[in-house]
């Protein structure tokens, strides 16, 4: 997921696979947007501000291999010698804990070329041991450390029906505890939705990583553009957890992003701000699987891309606004609005057809309780029986640490059913009690 994001960010800002430029910098209207995520050597190479790190190294040695590897620098690639085997204690308290000094050196001294630190984004995944307990490692440390600092998740969760591992609940579980404390704004996707994306709208019917990555990276690189580009409506790291996190527990947002088009469709195709803005709120644009119907909107973050007129934005949203899509009535505004004229870009080779706007936004809303009921549910059917617990209490975990993420995971699904009530709702629940 990552190596694809800066494999994009490297096509939008010119940047070829060995670090220098497309063109003279003195050229470039806008030099200071390539400070923000890539540092500039003394022989004008970029080098990304990005942090790679995996327990075994096979993951580790491929982009160590890749068309990319001079354009990262080396030791900011960490590897450790032995996976985590998808357990999430491995991941945290026994080889992971075993890595972690060397991976907090390395941040360390990444922050210490920054001299404007705004805040970390973390890719990772929650189905393994290395993306569930090492990341929770690191979270925790991000937050020990950089109290102050932004803290943004970008996840990839379990999916309903796609597993690649039995214990993901287990992993799953355990981790989102941790994020409810340690991390300002988590944005959640998962591989299901993302293989819908690619066979309903981009012609792939046996989608790999990569063209699931390739997704994620437009996703990433929408949420990013305002930080690396110029618009007549910027959007930085604390607007979205300041616009879309009204309690701090409550900051898992949902992702959509329009328009999806293989190249064989592109030209057929009319792409309007208003079509863009419905299509974002169609269960079938989701990077999550879950039912928007069954929930109501507390906050939406519209970032648009392109050509777009603020005009075209507001009567969109006026006209979106009016219709049946359900809010709760505490929050009367709802819209946060982003606009960035840098079009969206595609990777050389991918089934993504070059489009002049895109739309990508993140609302927060309670039907994505209906992803941590799933997953309490498959975590309750395995620890009902223990299943699989013997591994984890073999790494130093103790049983209470399932007892008490399965707890805290439950008041968060209930504090999203409560975010839903209204005050009639409240008041009727008070008198039948």
């Amino acid at each position: 997921m990552g190596n694809a994001a800066w494999e994009l960010f490297c096509v939008e800002h010119g940047i070829l696979p060995n670090g220098f430029l497309t063109y003279n910098i003195d050229q470039c209207n806008n030099t200071d947007s390539f400070h923000t995520f890539f540092s500039e050597t003394a022989r004008g190479k970029y080098i990304p501000r990005a942090i790679f790190v995996d327990l075994e190294p096979n993951v580790i040695d491929e982009i160590r291999n890749n068309q990319m590897q001079y354009l990262f620098n080396s030791s900011s690639l960490v590897s450790g010698n032995e996976d985590a085997a998808n357990n999430f204690a491995r991941g945290r308290y026994t080889i992971g804990r075993e890595i972690s000094m060397k991976l907090f050196d390395v941040i360390r001294k990444e922050m210490d070329l920054c001299y404007n630190l705004e805040g970390f984004f973390v890719l990772h995944s929650m189905g393994g041991g290395t993306g569930s307990g090492l990341t929770s490692l690191l979270m925790e440390y991000l937050s020990t450390e950089c109290l102050k600092k932004n803290k943004l998740q970008f996840i990839v969760y379990p999916s309903p029906r796609l597993s690649t591992s039995v214990v993901e609940p287990y992993n799953a579980v355990l981790t989102t505890n941790d994020t409810i404390e340690n991390s300002n704004c988590a944005f959640l996707t998962d591989n299901e939705a993302l293989y819908d994306v690619n066979s309903q709208f981009l012609d792939i019917e046996l989608p790999t990583y990569i063209d699931l990555n390739r997704i994620l990276a437009q996703v990433i690189s929408a949420l990013t553009v305002s930080k690396r580009f110029e618009g007549s409506i910027n959007v930085d790291m604390t607007e979205f957890q300041t616009n879309l996190v009204p309690y701090p527990r409550i900051h898992y947002p949902l992702i959509s992003y329009a328009p999806f088009f293989s190249i064989y469709k592109a030209k057929h195709e009319l792409v309007t701000v208003s079509h863009l803005t419905r299509t974002c709120f169609e269960r079938s644009s989701q990077m999550l699987k879950c039912d928007p119907k069954r929930g109501k909107y507390m906050a939406c973050c519209m970032l648009y891309r392109g050509l777009v007129l603020p005009k075209e934005v507001n009567s969109s949203l006026h006209s979106l606004r009016n219709s049946n899509l359900p809010f709760v009535k505490w929050c009367p505004t709802g819209f946060k609005v982003g606009i960035n004229y840098q079009p969206p870009a595609t990777v050389p080779g991918s089934n993504f057809a070059q489009v002049n706007v895109a739309c990508c936004a993140a609302s927060n809303t309670t039907a994505i309780g209906e992803v941590w009921s799933r997953i309490n549910y498959k975590f309750d059917l395995m620890f009902a029986k223990r299943a699989y617990v013997h591994w984890y209490l073999g790494e130093g975990m103790d049983e209470s640490e399932f007892i008490d993420a399965r707890e805290n995971l439950a008041v968060l699904e209930k504090d999203y059913e409560e975010c839903a009530l209204d005050d009639d709702d409240i008041k009727n629940n008070e008198d039948n009690e």
